[in-house]
């Protein structure tokens, strides 16, 4: 029933992105980059930077929203009289305050996988959800921390940096496989006219081609901001609690990162959380998270 849901969430987002930006290049009257004379490249750029911002934009403006919906968060109500969920809260609020920016959202997650998450279009409109898990298995100095971390991320506007970022890695793909699937498939044609543009055929599998290795090697810029943004909010999250406790959590975190859950593997929040499970040496790069290891001695070092 999750991967359902998952799955139609996921479909109802592409086909509004589609239809946005599909409206989009109709309001700007952006013409057909691939024409009979070749390639017009104002076109094509703007129609890869409206696609790639435009994409990335519209993810992020949703973020919240999906994130609710794939994640199952219940938000705790500000007027809740629960003690718990009223410490959690307050917890957060002064978090907030202290890295001066508004009141987020504040939410609860089941799941036995010790993480928790922030996301949002902005510093005003902004969620921090953590797991049953977390709550459960880590201390109130080591849950603190944690959160600090993910007030920090806020703080550091690191969603929409990862967005503009994404975007513009989206743009510069669809730009370049396209000019260099037109320039391969040209390779060698025949000056007749019935080829003067090469067959539309290998152009198509040229541009697929293309767009692999180059989201390939775009993903290695976007990891690599990912790894140093989490670094960046453990110091934060220390600075906020103390450095100790930020240690304290992240050690906690290396206990318990066997537990997985898989109704919580959501690939869409992977980045977003505050921990995830390490990679191989040889897939280091395309890691969004650096190792726990690596963080808590960063910390230990003075960050």
């Amino acid at each position: 029933m999750a991967l359902a849901k998952r799955i139609v969430l996921f479909l109802m987002l592409n086909f509004l992105v589609i239809i946005v930006i599909s409206a989009i290049l109709h309001l700007l009257n952006i013409r057909p980059y691939l024409a009979a004379n070749g390639l017009n490249y104002n076109s094509l750029l703007v129609f890869c930077f409206v696609w790639g911002m435009g994409g990335a934009f519209i993810s992020l403006a949703l973020s919240r929203v999906m994130a609710k919906w794939m994640m199952g968060v219940q938000l705790i109500d500000p007027k809740t009289i629960d003690p718990d969920a009223r410490h959690l809260l307050q917890t957060v609020y002064e978090l907030a305050e202290s890295a001066g920016i508004p009141r987020p959202q504040v939410g609860v997650f089941r799941s036995n996988e010790v993480n928790a998450f922030a996301t949002g279009p902005t510093q005003s409109r902004s969620l921090v959800a953590v797991s049953t898990g977390l709550l459960n298995r880590l201390g109130p100095a080591e849950i603190k921390a944690v959160l600090g971390h993910e007030i920090s991320h806020i703080a550091n506007g690191d969603m929409v940096t990862m967005t503009l970022l994404q975007g513009v890695v989206n743009a510069f793909v669809m730009f370049l496989a396209r000019v260099l699937a037109y320039a391969f498939s040209n390779l060698g044609r025949s000056r007749d006219s019935s080829s003067s543009n090469g067959s539309f055929m290998s152009y198509m599998l040229f541009t697929y081609l293309f767009e692999v290795i180059f989201m390939i090697l775009g993903s290695l810029v976007v990891a690599a901001y990912s790894r140093f943004r989490e670094f960046r909010a453990d110091a934060g999250g220390a600075r906020l609690t103390s450095k100790e406790a930020m240690i304290s959590a992240l050690q906690a975190l290396k206990n318990v990162q066997n537990i997985k859950d898989p109704k919580a593997d959501n690939p869409a929040m992977a980045a977003f959380k505050i921990s995830h499970p390490a990679k191989p040496s040889l897939l280091y790069l395309f890691a969004t998270h650096p190792p726990l290891d690596a963080r808590i001695q960063r910390l230990k070092d003075g960050y």
